[in-house]
């Protein structure tokens, strides 16, 4: 297959690998060795170059969530999916059901999922494969894989966000998390985020970030007005810190920059009567692709 053509599938294959893996850095290597793999296969023994590719990029990523399983239990705090910029341009989201599978509130939930569960899953739900061929590509039956992708979809049924808020209103309430953020305003946090809400940081032992979750309103703006007062005590320059509204996983977010460099994305979730969940991705490694797609 001329590269010109491996291009027009390398988009899905992205979408493929990025929602198994949770990282955009590792996506994109699996979509290399794909192509590398394929590049070395004799072409006309190949009966569809979508559905091998798609094969090759599935049999790479179980290999190496099941031996991340390791890592991750090792992880130094929550451990979170890494960001990626979605704001008008081409990638896994070009439609609301794809959309909706990129969002960082869901691919969390695929992670409590065994990999040969999420992979049946995402293939079928998401990509609109027939189970004949997902069991080709997981190498078991197809029975099997109805199997797979049941269990699958009770798991995550009861545990998927019902809420779906407006556009206008979702920017109504960063704008007015983005003002409390700024001027570290108590009463400003108040009037946004639920009495339920949850944080979750991600700093992966590398930057300062809580090690737990949070629960609960008062302790989650404990921490968010904490978070000025560290920053100033530990030095920063607070005049140098800008902060922008992005589309990040296909939701409404934060991208904050100090002096330049992506210091931490802020993505969110919403109930009808505020902000409910905040995850804060600041680990340096997972900050490094969206600070690419941010130039």
């Amino acid at each position: 297959m001329p590269p010109d053509t491996f291009e027009v599938h390398r988009q899905k294959l992205f979408g493929v690998a990025y929602r198994m893996l949770g990282s955009a850095t590792e996506a994109e290597d699996v979509v290399q060795d794909a192509w590398l793999r394929y590049d070395a296969v004799a072409k006309d023994s190949i009966r569809s170059p979508e559905a091998f590719l798609t094969t090759i990029v599935t049999r790479l990523c179980l290999d190496r969530l099941k031996s991340a399983r390791a890592t991750r239990e090792e992880y130094v705090g929550p451990w979170l999916p890494e960001p990626l910029l979605t704001d008008g341009r081409a990638g896994p989201e070009q439609s609301a059901a794809l959309a909706e599978s990129v969002s960082l509130a869901f691919m969390v939930l695929l992670e409590t999922l065994t990999p040969e569960e999420r992979a049946a899953f995402l293939l079928r739900e998401i990509f609109e494969y027939d189970y004949e061929s997902i069991a080709e590509m997981l190498k078991t039956t197809p029975a099997n894989c109805r199997q797979l992708f049941h269990r699958a979809k009770v798991h995550l049924q009861d545990r998927k966000p019902r809420f779906r808020e407006d556009t206008r209103r979702k920017h109504e309430l960063v704008g007015r998390f983005l003002a409390a953020l700024r001027d570290g305003d108590a009463a400003g946090f108040t009037s946004v985020l639920t009495a339920d809400v949850a944080l979750w940081s991600d700093g992966g032992g590398k930057v300062l970030a809580a090690r737990r979750p949070i629960f609960g309103r008062d302790h989650v703006i404990q921490l968010m007005v904490g978070i000025r007062r560290t920053a100033s005590s530990m030095g920063y320059d607070l005049t140098q810190l800008a902060m922008q509204i992005v589309d990040v996983n296909g939701e409404l977010a934060l991208a904050l920059r100090f002096a330049g460099r992506v210091d931490s994305i802020y993505t969110f979730e919403f109930a009808a009567d505020g902000i409910t969940a905040l995850r804060i991705i600041r680990n340096p490694d997972k900050l490094r692709y969206i600070a690419q797609q941010l130039e």
